[in-house]
């Protein structure tokens, strides 16, 4: 028995101490902690196939599933590790066969190769970790659209390359954020419906000739489909780069967010304050308040950059067939990845939440910050008729002499347009004073903004309204898929029960 349990047939020296440092405990650690469920999963719908497809009796198969769900029960620690295989099926199997004998506990692996078996398990635990993310990115958008909706009417200052632009309001800005995060989602729902196909009954490369059922074998693991092509199946890991750049670039935008609110917490602009238990303080200057938070989140977003460069790198150069660098090793980096912008994403929406706003230093702001001057030139040339760049000219020299009289924007009046029209043009504008005001309210800026997509309240209603409903039915089809999943693990697991008796 000892003999048809042994983990290393071919070859006859113990593996290397380094080779088992560096990679078996390693390995075997991660496979414990991520995907020793996932596996005994996988066993109980091989074996239940088997047996419906009388490949193996039933007795044999109950036999060993009673194996199974007692270590599933009784959790990775049931499963004794000498770290002489690098991978965890080779323990499972051991303790099988040690508990049956090799005639029945060998029976559980016909036509069955550990590359379909890893394959498998590792996607159902990058499936389950993508689902788990969207969950808290849906949370997130939620939390930016009731934000938003809150201060649809807050007033600050846009900003192009770190200079005021144009008035918006900080409702606009989350709503451009939510929509971001919207696209993000879909991402990662399409990484999702890549990795949610199964390789089981793949086999090492070319399926088998045992009658296997791969749809049956699918369903009971909840897969939507097999991944068809054997060769495929066990060679392939762009589910797992795909998820790693869906989440890489989830993180960046994380990241960008955080600079924002990072600048706009500082005195220098005051327009929000992040809640003290998202913050740090200094061991010397006792003023100090350090977005903590944000400062992680950045930091965060460049590890799920990394790890996505490590899975290609990992995989570039190898070749297209069942090869642990690629198919293997990447593994790591992606499930971290997925791990890392999961709380940060928890993170971000807490410090949403929890975000206390002075719209008074905002409003100030956008009214002293000259990004009424577009509104201005429109004003201009609606009243009198002139081209849009003659009118930009002439705003431009108002705003130039009003910098150099030490003059805010709001102190502009018609009679200022009239001499830089006089001097570019040689005749005054006569723009009514009420039309100026009007053009250099920020508040009113933003109201005239009713083109598709702007800033009026009018538009803002309309979107937010349009985002809320494609926030439910993101929810709705993330519902289906896990209750999917989880409905299937059920009916596995129970018809394991039943046939081990």
């Amino acid at each position: 028995m000892a003999e048809a349990a042994n983990l290393r047939e071919r070859v006859k020296e113990p593996p290397s101490a380094l080779l088992v440092e560096s990679y078996y405990r390693p390995a075997v650690a991660r496979a414990q902690a991520q995907v020793f469920d996932h596996e005994m999963w996988a066993h109980c719908a091989h074996g239940l196939m088997l047996e419906r497809q009388g490949i193996v009796a039933r007795d044999a198969i109950a036999a060993c599933l009673r194996e199974v769900l007692e270590m599933a029960a009784e959790g990775p620690e049931s499963v004794p590790v000498d770290h002489r295989s690098e991978d965890l099926y080779s323990y499972v199997e051991r303790r099988i066969i040690q508990a049956l004998g090799p005639d029945t506990g060998g029976r559980l692996h016909t036509g069955r190769s550990r590359n379909d078996l890893n394959a498998t398990t590792w996607r159902m635990a990058l499936r389950a970790h993508l689902i788990e993310v969207q969950r808290v990115l849906l949370a997130l958008r939620g939390t930016l659209l009731r934000l938003a909706e809150t201060h649809a009417d807050t007033v600050m200052p846009g900003y192009t390359h770190a200079q005021h632009a144009q008035p918006v309001t900080f409702g606009y800005w989350l709503l451009s954020a939510a929509d971001v995060l919207a696209r993000d989602r879909a991402r990662l729902s399409g990484a999702l419906a890549r990795a949610d196909l199964c390789p089981l009954g793949a086999g090492a490369l070319t399926t088998t000739a045992f009658p296997l059922d791969r749809d049956l074998a699918a369903e009971l693991l909840g897969f939507a489909a097999p991944l068809e092509i054997a060769y495929d199946a066990v060679s392939s890991r762009d589910d797992a780069l795909e998820a790693a750049a869906a989440l890489a670039v989830l993180a960046t935008f994380l990241s960008r967010l955080s600079t924002d609110l990072m600048a706009w917490s500082t005195w220098e602009y005051g327009f929000l304050e992040l809640a003290d238990r998202h913050c740090a303080v200094s061991s010397i200057m006792p003023q100090k308040k350090n977005p903590a938070a944000l400062e992680h989140i950045r930091a965060a977003a460049g590890m799920v950059q990394g790890a996505l460069a490590a899975a290609l790198g990992c995989t570039k150069n190898t070749a297209f067939a069942d090869v642990n660098d690629a198919v293997t090793a990447v593994n790591e980096p992606v499930l971290d990845a997925a791990t890392r912008t999961r709380r940060i994403l928890a993170l971000m929406e807490e410090v949403f939440a929890g975000l206390t706003l002075h719209p008074g230093r905002m409003a100030q702001a956008a009214a002293e910050g000259f990004g009424t001057a577009t509104e201005l030139a429109d004003v201009i040339v609606r009243e009198s008729g002139l081209s849009f760049r003659m009118a930009h000219n002439i705003v431009a020299q108002v705003v130039r002499e009003a910098l150099e009289a030490g003059l805010s924007a709001d102190r502009i009046r018609s009679a200022d347009l009239d001499r830089a029209a006089a001097a570019l043009l040689g005749r005054p504008l006569r723009i009514p004073e009420a039309a100026v005001a009007a053009a250099l309210d920020p508040a009113a800026n933003i109201r005239a903004r009713t083109v598709r997509g702007g800033p009026a309240p009018t538009e803002m209603a309309r979107m937010l309204a349009a985002r809320r409903t494609d926030l439910d039915r993101d929810a709705d089809a993330l519902d289906g898929i896990a209750g999917r999943i989880g409905a299937a693990r059920d009916r596995c697991f129970a018809l394991a029960r039943a046939t081990a008796g």
